[in-house]
């Protein structure tokens, strides 16, 4: 596993928007429809990413934990499906089901909302304030597959909390690393905004 950083690029842009289908219920989500009244959580991950499957318990516990305390939250896959079939949207459901997520988990087909976020591995966090602005895009805690450290999310939890008491998290922020997102083309990576 190739180990890929989230890409750090200036703090502040506004939400890019999407509307992709939730492979949970079978409907489509926009980012209105996730939004938070107190911010919102968007994060890149995938199936199969060893990074995510270390760290998925304590993203489900932060969705239940901060989604009532009013910060929406949203998981998305956009691998190339093609080439990695265990990334499927039928997976997607037994994925989420096996974990039982409380966010949506919406399937990015054409890439194109991972490359308006710049989104570079799973798990790639973006974390926007009650503006729509983003605030973060560190990573979950230094835990990483075989490293000895618990995962405990503080990381992001300290982020969240944050927008929560009405204050922006601090900009020194560590990138959070994983898999690289599969891109269906060489040219997949050329990252352009929506």
């Amino acid at each position: 596993m190739a180990q890929t950083f989230t890409i750090q690029i200036p703090l502040g842009f506004k939400a890019p928007p999407f509307n992709l289908p939730d492979v949970i219920i079978g409907n489509t989500k926009s980012y209105k429809d996730i939004r938070g009244e107190k911010g919102t959580l968007v994060v890149f991950i995938c199936n199969h990413c060893p990074y995510v499957i270390h760290v998925i318990d304590e993203l489900v516990r932060i969705g239940y934990e901060y989604q009532r305390k009013g910060i929406g939250m949203v998981m998305i896959s956009s691998n190339d499906i093609e080439n990695y079939p265990e990334d499927s949207p039928e997976l997607m459901v037994k994925f989420a089901k096996e974990n039982n997520f409380p966010f949506a988990y919406l399937y990015d087909e054409t890439q194109d909302v991972a490359k308006a976020y710049q989104a570079a591995c799973t798990p790639d966090f973006n974390l926007f304030d009650k503006d729509d602005l983003c605030v973060y895009r560190g990573q979950l805690d230094d835990a990483r597959p075989n490293n000895g450290k618990t995962v405990s999310g503080k990381d992001l939890r300290k982020a969240m909390d944050e927008i929560l008491s009405g204050n922006k998290p601090d900009t020194n922020q560590i990138p959070s690393s994983g898999c690289n997102i599969k891109w269906k083309t060489s040219e997949g990576n050329a990252l352009k905004p929506l």
